[in-house]
């Protein structure tokens, strides 16, 4: 947590309002939130006096292209602002006069006495200032790692059988390898597991390709619906503008154990597997039917 559909919604609601307004300066109040550069005056000199132009997302990063504040007509980057939340990190648009979080990490000033926040309970949150002409995957090296994204002409039923044929590793466990999937978290994972009726148990060599056919399908289906509830909130997720999201009212199995399937009643349980938590229902994750 958070996972893609979360991501998405923050980068959606950074594109609605931050966008081409000139960052004054900043303020770092824990300096292992920066990961780059290891100097926090460079981070901020870095930052200050350039403009956000758009935000992107790649698996659970946050990417934004800098470039001089409007109207300027230089069509130079400066570089890129690079965040991720890992478990905890909120990033929130606030006016600079609303009370600081107790969490609170990284402030970003913009005019109208506006500002973005980085508030981070557990602090394993990062941000990265990317220099202009530096390739961001040498810096923010967990990109080159990642795997295609749901949303991308790549991911096909092809491209996922080959992550997942001949591995000798339970299918719930692959799911949440970057390098297999890129976004997908717990709460997903279990979702479309439930959703293409796949036991989370079951082995990736063991898997039909109809079954990856159908798993690819709900990875997707899953992950859109989220995206349209604005996300999950079951701990502290906030979009930028400090709503919750509203997925988890609707969950098929996530965070159910003990309650009736939605389908066809029977308990939902819940399991260990390497060492993460894994819901689904016996009788639903036995059947061949493609849940809808």
């Amino acid at each position: 947590m958070p996972e893609l559909p979360e991501v998405e919604t923050v980068r959606r609601g950074l594109n609605q309002l931050t966008l081409n307004q000139e960052i004054t300066g900043g303020d770092v109040l824990l300096d292992r939130t920066i990961a780059y550069p290891f100097s926090v005056g460079e981070f901020v000199d870095g930052i200050k006096k350039n403009a956000i132009a758009t935000w992107h997302r790649r698996g659970k990063y946050l990417l934004a292209t800098l470039s001089p504040p409007s109207p300027s007509s230089s069509p130079l980057s400066t570089g890129w602002l690079g965040v991720h939340l890992r478990m905890t990190g909120q990033l929130l648009w606030l006016h600079r006069d609303e009370p600081l979080h107790k969490h609170t990490r990284v402030r970003l000033f913009f005019g109208d006495q506006q500002e973005l926040r980085f508030v981070d309970q557990r602090t394993f949150g990062k941000i990265w200032w990317v220099p202009p002409g530096v390739a961001v995957e040498s810096i923010m090296t967990g990109l080159a790692k990642l795997a295609a994204d749901p949303f991308s002409p790549e991911f096909t039923v092809e491209y996922l059988a080959s992550k997942l044929q001949n591995r000798r590793r339970p299918i719930k466990t692959a799911l949440l390898d970057q390098s297999v999937v890129a976004g997908l978290g717990n709460i997903y994972a279990d979702e479309a597991l439930f959703k293409s009726g796949i036991l989370p148990e079951t082995l990736c060599i063991d898997l039909q390709l109809k079954q990856i056919e159908r798993l690819r399908t709900a990875i997707i289906q899953v992950l859109k619906t989220s995206i349209e509830a604005g996300g999950t909130t079951f701990s502290n997720f906030l979009n930028v503008q400090g709503t919750n999201g509203n997925y988890g009212g609707v969950a098929w199995v996530y965070n159910r154990a003990g309650e009736p399937c939605r389908v066809c009643g029977t308990e939902i349980q819940r399991i260990r597997l390497a060492g993460r938590s894994s819901h689904f229902c016996s009788q639903c994750q036995t059947l061949r039917g493609v849940r809808s």
